[in-house]
């Protein structure tokens, strides 16, 4: 590791040099990001995951700019031009950018003005020019010229072409208009001609110009997308007039004709070299900076919905709703195994309303369900308001369950090799169920870009944006922790420390030998070496084990610890778990040592209190407003319940119990300024919103909670 990366990393995350570098070492070492942060405290200084992300991540970005001068350095001396000053400045160089800038003069180009100057032998001439010592320019020129350079003009012109490109490969001219356009460039956008009505959609970016430094996120990808699709053309531009003054500032030295002519290259340079150049470069970079927030937003609202409140186990009757097709119903027992399938047919055209309603009365006494999920898609609300009128002869539990992304897991390979006998529709159903059932085991299942949470999911860099949510559920996972002798291969791949592989041997073991009956034993599981166990073991479960520490989060390595806290006490450490009174004893400073501080022996005691408690919130049934079924029975001024279902920067979709969801804009969020939307609504929250106003040609509904 370089040794300048650590402090380059703490400056810019604001952490200690010394958090820094253990951090890197763990990483370096093969420890994944939930166990570093959940075990490893003292090293970290207690850094959380979301720090420990931003550290790995800019982490990867220095080693990439690294690479990147161990590649240039070599190619500089290849060519034979490598120098002590541009070794220096490259030793100091730690941004693409910067990088790039001190290569440029000497990368390999494709035929260019400057280069046919050169060829031509115009290159002193650009020199002399340069220099700006002389008045008589023409006569010092005529020198220079040739059959290939017939006049003065052509020599002149070949020499400002030479001196364009110096100016363009200026580290000086280059950052000073990056400075001009990092404070004035516009970004704007124009309709293409003929493209009005077919790209009505984007009509607020037919004519639309603002700075740069200030646009939202959501704007600039809405604008990158009309003009990937051909409605608009989009140009990032500071004033024309103000950046080559500037740059005549730096290389104009005199008022002579030999300054004319620099002052000309300048131009030239500008407009044909630097501008391009620097207008990609913004371009990309306020591109990168857009999708950072969108997936910032996303990896948020992905968080909140994987650790959306459990039902638990209970068993479970889930309807996948539908009209012409009917509604798929499925019984499942209380690990999520599927009992039972069946169709309806409640909706038009059929309408066998009371047929259904006996189905799912008989259902739910022959599989004793105590609790019944239903889709939140076509025909929802009309089959929730029948399950609800239906009259049981227990308590039942009802549940609107999103739909977002069951079409795509009831299609994928994943679903066919859980249920190869059965149709989409059957399958999605057992998803709408296990998913109210646990919505973190069924929803790892699917892609998480389509689970529909997003904004601009598919405009955005699509390796970052994998690379986050793949973290994001990954932390989720570990956070909540998993049930060994209960979790899928797929939930099982997100753990700490096991990949797919692995997770495959843990359920082929289980599946041979029968239940873990402790941590223990799982290092009998092929190819579970004592890496992947000691990155694994804390998130991994066994209920019922000898040993109760094993359905807790404190990890094997800390047993000791707590057996001799017990032994301390005079009991064991089953004891020590179920009296409050005993554990109150403990004076945790008493177990401090050079591998264990006080970080860890609080998260112990914590555990202690609470061994295997899921840390997700209680689920709660929510009701729409019965009188509200379609946007037509809207009207201004109610104030109607409704579910958060996707924020995003602009404001928050919410559900009211029809086909279209109403928006929060953001400035109806509060009465105060917002300047990002989480600040005040999170994923599944459940609230109360005023309608504002319908639009009901284009269906859409604004909605306030400033009630």
């Amino acid at each position: 590791m370089n040794k300048i990366i650590p402090a380059l990393i703490a400056e810019k995350i604001q952490v200690s040099e010394q958090q820094i570098f253990n951090t890197l070492s763990l990483l370096d070492d093969g420890a994944t990001i939930p166990f570093i942060s959940r075990y490893r405290k003292e090293r970290t200084g207690g850094l959380n995951d979301i720090q420990i992300s931003d550290i790995a991540d800019e982490y990867k970005r220095l080693l990439d700019v690294e690479k990147r001068k161990q590649t240039v350095v070599a190619t500089l001396e290849e060519q034979g031009v490598m120098t002590d000053e541009l070794r220096s400045r490259l030793e100091v160089a730690w941004t693409s950018v910067e990088v790039e800038d001190i290569y440029l003069p000497f990368k390999p180009k494709r035929k260019t003005r400057a280069q046919a100057a050169r060829e031509k032998g115009l290159e002193p001439a650009a020199k002399i020019i340069m220099s700006q010592r002389y008045s008589d320019i023409e006569s010092r020129i005529e020198r220079f010229l040739s059959d290939d350079v017939p006049t003065v003009e052509d020599a002149l012109s070949g020499a400002r072409d030479i001196i364009a490109e110096w100016i363009n490969e200026n580290p000086a001219a280059r950052n000073t208009v990056r400075a001009f356009f990092e404070r004035e460039a516009l970004i704007s956008s124009r309709v293409v001609k003929g493209k009005e009505t077919e790209g009505d959609n984007y009509r607020d970016y037919f004519d639309a110009s603002e700075l740069l430094r200030r646009i939202s996120s959501h704007r600039l990808l809405a604008m990158r997308r009309a003009e990937t699709e051909g409605f608009v053309r989009v140009d990032i531009s500071p004033d024309e007039k103000h950046a080559p003054e500037r740059l005549v500032k730096i290389f104009v030295k005199t008022d002579n004709e030999s300054g004319k002519q620099v002052e000309s290259a300048v131009a030239d340079s500008y407009k044909r070299l630097l501008k391009p150049a620097i207008e990609t470069e913004f371009a990309a970079s306020s591109k990168e900076k857009a999708d950072k927030e969108a997936i910032r937003i996303f990896e948020e609202n992905l968080r909140q919905l994987l650790l959306a409140p459990p039902l638990g186990h209970k068993r479970i009757l889930s309807i996948d709703p539908g009209y012409r097709t009917g509604c798929k119903v499925v019984c499942l027992d209380e690990q999520g195994n599927f009992l039972h399938n069946e169709t309806i047919y409640p909706n038009p055209p059929q309408n066998d309303r009371s047929g259904a309603m006996r189905k799912i009365a008989h259902l739910v006494e022959q599989f004793d369900i105590q609790a019944i999920a239903v889709g939140s898609g076509t025909a929802g609300r009309e089959t929730e308001n029948l399950v609800q009128n239906i009259r049981y002869d227990r308590k039942v539990q009802i549940f609107s369950v999103s739909e977002n992304g069951a079409s795509v897991y009831s299609a994928s390979k994943t679903a066919r090799e859980e249920f190869p006998d059965y149709d989409v529709t059957v399958r999605g159903a057992i998803s709408l169920g296990r998913r109210l059932m646990d919505p973190l085991a069924e929803l790892v299942k699917i892609d998480p870009k389509s689970i529909g949470v997003g904004q601009y999911q598919h405009d955005v860099n699509q390796t970052a944006l994998k690379n986050a949510l793949d973290r994001t559920v990954e932390m989720c996972v570990n956070r909540v922790g998993v049930n060994v002798n209960t979790a899928s291969k797929y939930l099982l791949t997100y753990v700490s420390g096991i990949g797919a592989a692995l997770a495959q041997n843990i359920v082929k073991y289980r599946a041979e030998n029968g239940m873990f009956r402790s941590r223990k034993e799982l290092m009998n599981v092929s190819k579970m070496g004592a890496k992947s166990f000691e990155q694994s073991a804390g998130f991994l479960r066994i209920s019922g084990a000898e040993n109760p520490l094993d359905n807790s989060a404190v990890h094997p390595e800390s047993y000791g610890i707590v057996e001799q806290m017990a032994k301390d006490l005079g009991c064991k450490t089953p004891d020590l778990l179920a009296d409050e009174g005993l554990r109150n004893k403990v004076v945790i400073e008493r177990y401090i040592s050079d591998s264990v501080g006080l970080p860890t022996l609080r998260d112990i005691m914590t555990e202690l209190g609470k061994p295997g408690r899921d840390p997700r919130e209680t689920i709660h049934v929510f009701e729409f407003d019965s009188s509200i079924k379609t946007i037509s029975d809207l009207r201004e001024g109610m104030i109607l319940p409704g579910i958060v279902t996707n924020v995003t920067k602009f404001g928050a979709f919410v559900d009211i119990g029809i086909k279209e969801n109403g928006l929060i804009h953001v400035s109806q969020l509060a009465d105060r300024f917002i300047s990002d939307p989480t600040e005040v609504v999170s994923l599944n929250r459940q609230l109360s919103v005023k309608v504002l106003e319908i639009d009901v040609p284009r269906k859409r509904i604004s909605l306030s909670l400033k009630l």
